[in-house]
């Protein structure tokens, strides 16, 4: 069974940084796509981040600010987060693709290939 458990969201200032964490069991971070995903409220759910062995891909709105990185000795997935502005506010969701996807398909972003999900760390920004 897969599971898999955010951490690090927390209410910060505009300007400031945030770190998350994405722990992972029965699935191995470090050899599929993994990404980051959020949802505001009222907003359809957005792809922010994803990682694979063949490299990283970012949305437009965070690239500069955001990077996506795993450690394989703690089997764990990260989200940095620079520069937060109040846009960024959101439940922040941490996906694993389908076993053996080890990359990420075309519209990764958009959520596909994508089969467990954890259960969302909120992040608010307040001006």
């Amino acid at each position: 069974q897969v599971t898999l458990v955010e951490s690090g969201g927390g209410s910060v200032q505009a300007g400031g940084s945030l770190r998350l964490s994405c722990a992972a069991s029965g699935y191995t971070v470090s050899e599929n796509c993994m990404g980051w995903f959020r949802q505001a409220p009222g907003k359809e759910r957005e792809g922010v981040a994803t990682l694979s062995l063949y490299g990283t891909n970012y949305a437009e709105s965070v690239k500069g600010r955001f990077t996506i990185t795993n450690d394989n000795a703690e089997n764990t997935l990260y989200l940095q987060m620079n520069s937060l502005n109040p846009e960024d506010t959101a439940m922040y969701y941490c996906a694993a693709a389908r076993f053996g996807y080890t990359r990420c398909v075309p519209g990764s972003l958009k959520g596909q290939g994508f089969a467990h999900w954890g259960q969302g760390t909120q992040v608010t920004v307040s001006s």
